[in-house]
Order: C-alpha cells, then sequence, then structure tokens
C-alpha cells in the first residue's frame, strides 16, 4: 500500500484492508514513489491495482494494471483511472472486482451456447436439412437464453 498520508494514518488504514506486514505500507508516498513502486512490483511480473482519488494518484492511475478512482475525487484521477467507483469509498473494490469476475464468468457461458448453436444449427439449416421455421426458432431462443443468462447479473 503506498499513500501520501502519515505513517500513523498509513498502519490504521493497512490494518482495516488485511495488510499486517509493515514493509508493505509506504506512508508519505509522494507521486513519483507510486508511480515508481508501480512500475517495480510490474517488473517482478505483479498485477498491479492502484486506487486513488487526487491529483497526485493520476500517473500510478494511469500505469497500474488496473486504476481504481473513487467518484468525487479530482476530474484528472477519474480520467486516469480504468474504473471509477461511483459512490466512492474503498470498500466497493473488492464488489467491483466481484462483478467483474461474473459478468466474465457469464460472457464465456453466452459464447460457449451461441457458438454450439452456430456451429451446430447453421450448418444443418444451410443443408436443407432443418426446417428454416425451426432454425428461426432456435435462433431466438439462443438470443433469449444469452439475455437471460445475462440477467443473472442483476442479482
Amino acid at each position: 500500500m503506498a499513500t501520501g498520508d502519515l505513517d500513523a494514518v498509513a498502519n490504521h488504514v493497512a490494518r482495516e484492508v488485511g495488510i499486517d506486514r509493515a514493509d508493505q505500507v509506504f506512508a508519505r508516498a509522494t507521486p513519483a514513489d507510486k508511480l515508481e513502486l508501480i512500475r517495480k512490483l510490474q517488473a517482478e511480473g505483479h498485477r498491479v491495482g492502484m486506487i486513488g482519488d487526487g491529483i497526485n494518484d493520476a500517473p500510478a492511475l494511469a500505469a497500474a494494471d488496473v486504476g481504481f478512482a473513487i467518484g468525487g475525487g479530482a476530474d484528472i484521477a477519474v480520467e486516469s483511472a480504468d474504473i471509477t467507483l461511483v459512490g466512492g469509498g474503498i470498500a466497493r473494490v473488492a464488489g467491483g472486482i466481484a462483478l467483474s469476475r461474473r459478468t466474465m464468468k457469464i460472457v464465456r457461458q453466452n459464447l460457449f451456447w451461441a457458438l454450439g448453436y452456430n456451429v451446430v444449427a447453421v450448418p444443418v439449416a444451410a443443408a436443407g436439412r432443418l426446417n428454416p421455421m425451426i432454425a428461426a426458432a432456435a435462433m431466438a431462443m439462443s438470443s433469449v437464453s444469452v439475455v437471460s443468462n445475462s440477467l443473472r447479473l442483476q442479482r
């Protein structure tokens, strides 16, 4: 964790988010320090996420693999980040990551079923071995299943 805050504040926040090693907390970090830390971690092969809300966070947000801007923060931070957490708050990061993972799982499922339909039904219909009405109904059902599967994200 890298922050421009004082040591006491940084250590308190680190404990709150589950960071228990002092060597993983960098307090009083300048924008250049944050950027250097991100580049160092990336060079070591790590994926780096950055959460920020201020002008000082913009370079690090842009350099991170995923930048999360806290909504209501500086405009440049919001513009530099990949994701803006509307309604603010660092606690929303975990929810955003979980939603992203569920979304990608559903996208893969939808691609599998849509591709499966196209690989099987389209050639059979093109060969004249499938009634066009049945093929059209199957295509419509394929679309309905994709939409229905996607609606599961609302839960």
